[in-house]
């Protein structure tokens, strides 16, 4: 395993955006909400499309896309102040927009010129609207840390406290809408598992979840983190304001990483073991079932492959894991591409090797587009003229749509499964547990038999 330098002097073709970007993409997630957007002209509908087509064409969601509601501040707002620009927008918002939640999001010049935000939802919470606030300039962070800053506001400011837990209620979070393209299907498929442990689920970003979940999500017992990364600072709010205590999980997808998901799970709950060893069991039976169909495929058509895996350090890890434990596939090279600090790349590193022995690829921290193809050639030399040479091939890449040229170089097909992905329609697909494993399968071995 090894790391690169990330601090290179620009970086080509990053898969993720400001804060700003992952604060939109994560209220357009929720039902009823209004994000009202206080920055420059074309923040807001740049943005926008971004999240919108970068995650297989995900719709602009309540109010989002070209009828965000935003301030468009310019010159004269940036020398004066735009706090009374803003307040207009938020009165027109409210009297033309039929909401349960506005929400107020600052770009990155308003909050240089120090407009407060927070003053103009005291002015219209008096009217008896849900108007919160939410610093989220893009000289925070990234779109991940925009999904963080927003939930905690809405753990802060919106969640209702409630000195009573419900032992069978959880909270899921950890899987950032749009920039986890697949993240509607996971959560659907992550709640459907646990109900069948007796659990109620809050996952607040499906289109069966209510507003008003998330209002009551005070009561839960336990927030599940679904990653070691994205949603900690979150639930870390959620348990000092509410508190819920948490646990981190990563992404669980296929059997192994699923059935200790369930452990996980089950054993902090204290639900009984053989509870769950039957969940297990039956979950199990039903998932290598449909892996033995395609044995005969598998063995014919010789479909073992090495695996490039360019993805988040939600999914590099899970997609390792899956690809070597369920598919028999090598994984060679594991690139993570998004913003990582020295301290938490041990945390990551870890997951590639939790349950498993031997089959990990190497791990670079790179996010870097350019530096890819050197990458894998520093891997795995080229070919010198020997007289016996083994190559990485025949091979496969999962990564995004960014990699499209990278695979026409390497002769690879590639499954576009991490954001952005603009050459596939995603509605309701997930890859978590069973049967998103089930799922990935037949995506990878599809885009393998039609590359033959």
């Amino acid at each position: 395993m090894s790391a690169l330098n990330n601090h290179t002097g620009s970086i080509d073709r990053p898969k993720y955006s400001c804060a700003l970007g992952g604060a939109l993409a994560t209220l357009s997630a929720l039902p009823r909400t209004v994000p009202i957007v206080h920055a420059s002209p074309g923040c807001a509908l740049n943005l926008g499309y971004a999240i919108d087509a970068g995650a297989g064409y995900a719709g602009s969601g309540y109010s989002g896309g070209a009828a965000l509601p935003s301030t468009n501040v310019c010159e004269e707002e940036i020398v004066f102040g735009g706090e009374g620009r803003l307040r207009e927008q938020v009165e027109k918002t409210i009297e033309l927009v039929d909401a349960d939640l506005y929400i107020i999001l600052s770009g990155c010049m308003v909050e240089m010129i120090g407009d407060d935000i927070v003053s103009v939802t005291r002015d219209t919470a008096l009217r008896g609207r849900h108007v919160l606030a939410a610093e989220t300039g893009g000289f925070r962070g990234n779109s991940y840390k925009g999904y963080d800053i927003v939930l905690s506001a809405l753990f802060r400011d919106f969640v209702k406290k409630q000195c009573k837990k419900d032992s069978g209620l959880v909270n899921v979070i950890g899987l950032v809408p749009a920039y986890d393209v697949f993240y509607r299907g996971n959560l659907t498929i992550v709640r459907t598992l646990l109900e069948q442990l007796g659990l109620r689920v809050n996952t607040f970003f499906t289109e069966s979840d209510r507003l008003e979940d998330l209002e009551n999500a005070g009561e839960a017992a336990l927030t599940i983190v679904l990653s070691d990364r994205f949603g900690v600072e979150s639930a870390e709010v959620f348990q000092k304001i509410h508190g819920t205590p948490f646990i981190t999980t990563g992404l669980p997808i296929g059997g192994e990483a699923t059935a200790r998901f369930l452990r996980r799970v089950a054993g902090t709950l204290g639900i009984g073991e053989t509870k769950v060893k039957e969940l297990i069991a039956r979950e199990e039976d039903r998932y290598y079932k449909n892996l033995v169909r395609i044995s005969n495929l598998y063995n014919d058509y010789d479909l073992q492959r090495y695996v490039i895996i360019v993805a988040d350090s939600n999914y590099a890890p899970a997609f390792s894991g899956f690809v070597a434990d369920d598919l028999g596939f090598l994984p060679e090279l594991a690139v993570i591409t998004d913003v990582i600090r020295p301290e938490e790349e041990a945390v990551v590193k870890t997951r590639f090797t939790e349950g498993r022995e031997g089959l990990t690829p190497e791990i670079v921290f790179d996010r870097n587009e350019e530096q890819l193809l050197p990458l894998i050639k520093r891997h795995w030399a080229l070919d010198h003229n020997d007289w016996y040479y083994d190559t990485m091939t025949p091979q496969v890449i999962i990564g995004s749509s960014f990699e499209i040229d990278l695979a026409a170089d390497l002769g690879a097909p590639l499954l576009c499964a991490a954001y952005p992905v603009t050459n596939r329609v995603v509605m309701s697909r997930g890859y978590a547990a069973y049967s998103g494993a089930v799922t990935l399968a037949e995506d990878l071995l599809s885009v393998l038999i039609a590359a033959r």
